[in-house]
């Protein structure tokens, strides 16, 4: 019986060392700020401050369309060799090159990322 209260009393001591521990780093971000109250809060440096986005004035924004590089950079990632692009529609960027299968053609969506159309 004693040794069945000890082994309780160590369950029971781990069990609450464990929660202990568990609380502590669970806790919210405490601010303590001594001296100044009215002081600004601190920047929060995870943000970019404002007007971050725009450009420069003058400056010319680049076209939103598909890069021609990305795309034949992409066409080279589905296994075409000698990638060029041959044809840039306001639609579609077509890249022809060499597949196991011989020649090949495949087509990217003419906006921002280059999207595959049909291979």
């Amino acid at each position: 019986m004693m040794q069945f209260l000890a082994k309780a009393g160590l369950a029971a001591m781990l069990t609450a060392g464990t929660l202990a521990g568990t609380v502590a780093p669970a806790a919210a971000q405490l601010n303590i700020i001594i001296g100044d109250q009215d002081r600004d809060q601190p920047r929060d440096y995870r943000r970019p401050p404002p007007g971050y986005d725009r450009p420069p004035a003058g400056y010319d924004r680049r076209p939103r369309g598909c890069d021609p590089r990305l795309a034949e950079n992409m066409a080279r990632d589905f296994g075409f060799r000698r990638a060029r692009v041959v044809d840039v529609t306001p639609r579609r960027v077509i890249v022809q090159g060499w597949t196991r299968r011989g020649p090949d053609e495949m087509s990217f969506a003419n906006v921002r990322g280059c999207p595959a159309l049909r291979r």
